[in-house]
């Protein structure tokens, strides 16, 4: 017997409107599976994001494996930094000189301006002007080579797990340099411009005698004679007579605020290229900020001590954009090869790093840091001499 089973149009129109039903809910939940995946990825760029830029600002991030921003404890990444003083101020620097080019008496200070009753603001600024009326003439010696060298013993080991070319590299970035085909002999460098500022102006060291000044913080002074900022104006005096062209900036990127100095800076040079677009070489000046008041890594170099000097390279490993990371490294590879020759023991290992530190600015972009908190501004300007007499060779 066969059942036929008939379905009457009134039947169908009764069941539309619950077929639709049914449709229009399928339809939100898909649309709800789709809208809350969007958004998860949205928050995990979000999370990528703030994490690099940190990194950007604070470089001890660079030695982090941060995965989520509310571990991080800011003092701490401050403090590792830089032996940083305890209280900042939060105004922010004024902005730089736009029309700046190149003259090789140029030099750029300034300070806030904005009003402030803050005491120790206001004899940092008085100490500020004095300094802008009595810069310290530098005296050009001559710089010998084929000077006997030798490293002063330190409590602290320089490590290293990669070397090219007899130059050894401390790797601490997401790369496998050994995969990457490096050579110093892919550094081509056209001119001998050179841009040279500093990120962290204030930075300072062990006071001596014939160099005392006035501290705005642990290890910092807005001094330019006892900065970091005296170190590049030897290697700028010493430069120039090798005919370079040299920019020496000298902008408070970190005061009155160290929030925010490499953000800063980024803005310096920047407007510094704008004028003198065919510069390679851009050197962000630091010292090491090893909180160690007992570091000094030093070397004897004829009769002569003088600070050690560390190449930093960034790469693009905090997510910020950057390809020019491997041409700086073989551009830092090539200077510390020619002064492994000139004056063994003159170079720590370099430091790749994965924050990026404003280097995709250029293909010869680099910081060098002299010396430590516990050098002396006078090992400091022997390194610059010596330096400076390094590069000349190298261009050449």
């Amino acid at each position: 017997m066969i059942r036929v089973s008939v379905v009457s149009t009134k039947d169908i129109v009764r069941k539309i409107p619950k077929i639709a039903i049914i449709i229009l809910i399928l339809i939100s939940v898909v649309g709800i599976v789709k809208a809350s995946n969007k958004y998860l990825s949205k928050t995990e760029l979000s999370m990528k994001m703030a994490i690099s830029y940190l990194t950007e600002e604070i470089p001890a991030m660079g030695d982090t494996n941060i995965t989520d921003i509310s571990k991080v404890n800011p003092k701490q990444l401050l403090d590792k930094e830089l032996m940083l003083s305890e209280i900042l101020v939060k105004e922010e620097n004024p902005v730089n000189d736009e029309n700046m080019e190149y003259d090789d008496n140029q030099e750029t200070t300034s300070a806030s301006t904005n009003a402030d009753n803050d005491n120790a603001k206001i004899d940092a600024e008085q100490t500020i002007e004095t300094n802008n009326e009595n810069q310290q003439e530098i005296q050009i010696e001559k710089v010998e080579e084929n000077l006997k060298t030798e490293v002063v013993n330190s409590s602290y080991k320089q490590t290293h797990n990669y070397e090219i070319d007899g130059v050894k590299i401390k790797n601490e970035s997401k790369y496998d340099l050994n995969t990457l085909n490096l050579s110093s002999n892919n550094s081509k460098i056209e001119n001998k411009n050179i841009i040279i500022f500093h990120t962290h102006t204030c930075e300072s060291y062990t006071q001596t005698q014939s160099s005392t000044y006035v501290e705005s913080g642990n290890y910092r002074t807005t001094d330019l004679n006892y900065s970091v900022a005296k170190v590049g104006d030897v290697m700028q005096t010493y430069l120039t007579s090798y005919g370079f062209n040299v920019i020496h900036d000298k902008t408070y990127h970190d005061y009155p605020a160290y929030n925010g100095s490499y953000g800063r800076s980024l803005k310096t040079v920047s407007a510094i290229l704008q004028k003198n677009p065919k510069t390679q070489i851009i050197i962000d000046l630091h010292r090491d900020a090893m909180s160690d008041e007992s570091y000094a890594p030093k070397v004897k170099i004829g009769d002569e001590y003088v600070s050690q000097i560390m190449f930093v390279i960034g790469t693009d490993g905090s997510g910020l954009e950057h390809d020019n990371w491997k041409k700086n490294l073989e551009f830092a590879i090539k200077v510390q090869k020619k002064g492994n020759e000139m004056y063994p023991g003159l170079f720590k290992p370099i430091i790749v790093r994965n924050a990026r530190y404003n280097q995709h600015l250029s293909s010869a972009a680099t910081i060098i840091e002299f010396g430590a908190t516990g050098n002396t501004l006078e090992e400091c300007e022997g390194a610059a001499k010596y330096l400076s007499k390094v590069l000349d060779e190298v261009i050449k």
